[in-house]
């Protein structure tokens, strides 16, 4: 597909166009109100998105051979991509939904509303270098740059270049980008790291960054199907805060109750029910996970028993 090609007139829409039609995953009477979204098609990311969908109850089953999936409990068919694509695809109409990264949205211009990060695929879009030959970015500018995003690489560039000098040639590869400069065709790159592990094994080291990366939601502007957007993005939520909490359920004297609450404070206030032991209370709070253990050390301090916590599947407030 043409870099600057309409999502809307290409083959590959055309044909998703066609095998849902023929798989009944778009009934006649469904085609007006249907919600498409769509999710990257494989590596690691592809795996984390299903275990969200499979969490907020967007069930489906994905034909063999297919990529496109109909949810079973709402008007939504998921349709797999490639992840570099998904944007453009969401920005030109073509699906109400995505899912990607920032980064990807910055390159490809589509004209996108993000609805919410997902906390996951955080990296940095960074200029990068042979170690020790360049101290900032600006010796850079003019000079060689490969890149997968040529587009955010030319658009930084060109910030840095003054009147009258040589623009900052730049190189589009679709991958291996961090070989360039041991191969002698580039003096700098503009890619995504991560750990870094990659980056310094090719010898390579960050002179600056352009932009930080993560995963989220985006939507058209446009859509025609704000209702079940919006349905899909509560469900979401609910998931992700869910997992970000715990039920932690335990028994406390009456007369430490002020001490335990102030402990646990929950959303709004512990859910607290009295016991036939009129001295004691029983309570029941959401607490942040990665807190959990340390609020159960206080509690004990204070003399809290039978102290249990409850994954939670999914959640609304």
């Amino acid at each position: 597909m043409a870099a600057d090609a309409p999502l809307s007139t290409s083959p590959y829409i055309a044909m998703l166009d066609r095998t849902m039609r023929a798989a009944s995953i778009v009934p006649q009477e469904e085609e007006g109100r249907r919600c498409l979204l769509a999710i990257p098609k494989k590596g690691r990311l592809a795996e984390k998105v299903l275990k969200i969908l499979n969490g907020s109850g967007l069930d489906h089953v994905r034909p063999t051979r297919l990529d496109v999936a109909k949810c079973n409990s709402l008007p939504v068919s998921v349709v797999f991509l490639p992840a570099a694509d998904i944007a453009r695809y969401v920005g030109e109409g073509n699906v109400d939904m995505g899912i990607t990264g920032l980064d990807i949205i910055e390159e490809s211009l589509a004209e996108v509303e993000v609805l919410e990060k997902l906390n996951m695929g955080k990296c940095a879009l960074a200029v990068q270098a042979p170690v020790g030959k360049f101290k900032s970015v600006e010796e850079l500018a003019g000079k060689r740059i490969v890149t997968s995003f040529p587009n955010v690489a030319r658009e930084f560039f060109k910030k840095l270049e003054k009147p009258g000098d040589k623009p900052t040639d730049i190189k589009f590869v679709s991958g291996s980008v961090e070989v360039a400069c041991a191969l002698g065709l580039a003096d700098g790159i503009v890619d995504l790291v991560e750990t870094g592990t990659t980056m310094r094994a090719a010898g390579l080291e960050m002179v600056g960054t352009i932009m930080k990366s993560e995963t989220v939601i985006i939507k058209n502007p446009h859509t025609e199907n704000e209702e079940t957007v919006a349905r899909i993005m509560k469900r979401i939520r609910g998931y992700l805060t869910a997992q970000s909490k715990v039920m932690l359920s335990y028994l406390v004297q009456r007369e430490s109750l002020a001490a335990a609450t102030q402990i646990t404070p929950g959303a709004k206030s512990p859910t607290v029910s009295p016991l036939e032991d009129e001295k004691w209370v029983s309570v029941s709070v959401l607490v942040d996970k990665d807190e959990i253990m340390d609020v159960m050390d206080r509690l004990q301090a204070i003399g809290a028993e039978s102290l249990l916590v409850l994954e939670i599947a999914n959640c609304r407030f």
